[in-house]
């Protein structure tokens, strides 16, 4: 047990920290704090007139508690034990009394009940110590980062549609994923929160792991399980906007407590919550500790923090918004907040992945605080995403007029450290499947589905693919049931699923794939302007000369033959991944493998080789036996 949570914790000390926004683990003196007998309360509610406490220890009568300087009420409870449940009955002063969970409370009741359960964090012996020694050793930006993005309660359900906890699901999804070929699993919001169809987007208990899901327990045998496995987890985290329900956190002590005051940069139409200010001292120490709770005690490898956008510009939500004082929509509280949770989490976990979801083009998201960036570690493409995604949704016919949508990137690609995602975001809200998107017959659809990811894996930058992508499953996603497992029944989706792992595998075993992500040496264009006929091709590069793999695709369903490739050095090559085999459901029974060169230059290379690109494909080459590579 830390100091700060034994019997002589100074309140007034943790106090000044917490109101100077410089606390980082402040979930070690707020809530519930075992003392040696019972348990210590401490709420901040600044502006509160009185605040009370019930609970099962005191057969839900109300026991008053102490105000201490610095907005903070307390009180010992020698009876309290884990597992009662309690809730704060916050007086504002003006004749009402709001009872409220505790915003620190590390349980809660499954919803709709709301309170808060006494709970402590939990003691457990962790087996992941080979993983966080190799976490710290290796260069993340240098190695894979192929992510599954999973909804803990709709990746699988028991037969009865009772929901797995999070032990269950990690007995089943973490050695699914291994197999698979992933290197991590990010996990879409896991906090507490009453509506399902927010898909826990809308948080309500930021400290605990929702009942839906499990406990605290089922959450640390997840993340030990994967780390045993060699799987990372990643977490998704909402610090721009919270629930509003009149139970939680808004008008906490009876007036804006963790929103704005102003409440045009308080209220979020589009998403019906309310935004932090995260100008405020107390805000920043709440939402800072929590961000380090779950990378401290749960051995969370990063996180996905959710909506920058909104978090950066004030005029982003609907509605009406106030500029800031040199009359500018940058949002000047909610940009420091994001250099200081970057460094902060940086100091004490550099090897922690930060990872921005940000849509639109402010600069230097993934670039260091002192040059003037936001200190993330990755930014999602949503660019990339939304044109890749309208290029493959179009009939084929005009496909190659328009390759451009999918070659744009190649003019920012280096920009930022980028992961390309193809998330939960696009296969909702009738969007459409990824399969459900694509036009033409089963066979096509499929054939197409297969290029666009063994095109995604070859494209620089890391990787995330939402569950259900990887089975061709044809429904869009839906919160409430598990992903459609019996379509693998269906013909090409089982070959089709064997494609992915077969893809996954190959690339995040390949350095030429991932070693040189976010360098511009680690790329060379071949042909990336073919408006005719619709190929693309390119070479990935490691850092020696030997890593590389010569790309090439073939968006339309038309057989290219005598196609002829650049490549670097003079011998022989192989095609060692061809997307269009019948055992991934293609037409290609046999692949003629070796390809010698000639010494005709083609697309800026010196030696070139001639080969036949099946319709609707993607084909990995790579070397044989090259001479020169040595040099």
């Amino acid at each position: 047990m830390s100091d700060a949570m034994n019997p002589g914790l100074d309140l007034n000390k943790e106090t000044y920290f917490y109101n100077h926004g410089t606390h980082t683990s402040a979930y070690r003196f707020l809530g519930a704090v075992p003392l040696d007998k019972g348990y210590k309360f401490t709420v901040w509610a600044p502006n509160a007139f009185q605040v009370k406490i019930q609970g099962d220890f005191n057969e839900w009568s109300l026991s008053s508690m102490e105000k201490i300087p610095g907005g903070m009420w307390t009180i010992d409870v020698e009876n309290a034990e884990k597992g009662d449940r309690y809730k704060y009955a916050i007086d504002n002063g003006r004749g009402y009394t709001e009872y409220k969970i505790d915003p620190f409370a590390y349980r809660f009741e499954d919803a709709p009940r709301d309170a808060s359960i006494v709970w402590d964090i939990p003691e457990m012996k962790w087996d992941d110590s080979r993983w966080l020694q190799k976490r710290k050793r290796v260069n993340h930006f240098e190695n894979p980062l192929n992510i599954y993005e999973v909804h803990a309660s709709s990746w699988k359900q028991h037969e009865d549609g009772t929901l797995y906890n999070l032990s269950e699901l990690a007995d089943e999804l973490v050695p699914y994923a291994k197999k698979m070929g992933y290197t991590h699993i990010e996990l879409m919001p896991l906090m507490d929160h009453p509506l399902d169809a927010s898909w826990g987007y809308q948080v309500t208990g930021y400290y605990a792991v929702a009942a839906r899901f499990g406990t605290p327990e089922d959450l640390h045998y997840f993340v030990n399980k994967a780390h045993e496995a060699g799987l990372g987890v990643f977490m998704d985290w909402v610090p721009g906007h919270f629930n509003r329900n009149q139970n939680a956190l808004a008008f906490y002590d009876g007036t804006p407590t963790y929103e704005y005051e102003d409440y045009n940069r308080a209220n979020n139409i589009a998403w019906g919550t309310l935004n932090f200010d995260l100008g405020k001292n107390q805000v920043q120490s709440f939402l800072i500790s929590n961000a380090l709770y779950w990378i401290r005690e749960f051995h969370i490898d990063g996180l996905r923090v959710d909506a920058v956008s909104s978090i950066l510009y004030l005029d982003f939500d609907e509605g009406p918004w106030t500029p800031n004082e040199d009359g500018t929509n940058h949002s000047k509280e909610g940009i420091r907040f994001l250099q200081r949770l970057n460094t902060v989490i940086h100091e004490e976990f550099p090897d922690a992945i930060m990872m921005a979801e940000e849509s639109s083009d402010w600069p230097k998201i993934t670039h260091a605080v002192e040059d003037g960036g936001l200190g993330f570690d990755y930014k999602w493409n949503m660019g990339w995403m939304n044109d890749t995604l309208k290029f493959f949704e179009m009939d084929p016919l005009f496909r190659p007029a328009n390759i451009r949508l999918v070659t744009f990137v190649f003019m920012y690609q280096y920009n930022e450290r980028y992961i390309l995602p193809y998330s939960h975001d696009e296969v909702v809200h009738g969007k459409d499947s990824m399969l459900g998107k694509i036009p033409g017959d089963r066979y096509q659809q499929f054939a197409t589905l297969r290029t666009i990811f063994g095109y995604m894996q070859a494209q620089p930058g890391k990787k995330l693919s939402f569950m259900g992508n990887e089975l061709g499953q044809f429904l869009e996603w839906r919160y409430y049931s598990g992903l459609e497992w019996e379509d693998l029944k269906q013909p090409y989706n089982t070959e089709y699923q064997h494609f992915i792992e077969t893809l996954n595998n190959f690339v995040i075993n390949d350095k030429s794939f991932y070693q040189q992500d976010h360098s511009p040496e680690g790329f060379v264009g071949l042909e990336a302007d073919d408006l005719n006929e619709g190929k693309l091709s390119f070479i990935r590069r490691g850092k020696l000369k030997r890593d590389f793999t010569v790309v090439m695709c073939n968006f339309v369903p038309v057989e290219r033959q005598k196609v002829r490739i650049g490549v670097p050095f003079k011998g022989t090559y192989e095609v060692v991944l061809n997307s269009e085999m019948e055992e991934f459901g293609g037409n290609w029974k046999t692949q003629e493998t070796l390809f010698k060169t000639d010494d005709t230059p083609y697309n800026d290379q010196p030696y070139s080789i001639e080969i036949t690109v099946p319709s609707l494909s993607v084909l990995y080459i790579k070397p044989k036996r090259i001479y020169g590579a040595n040099k």
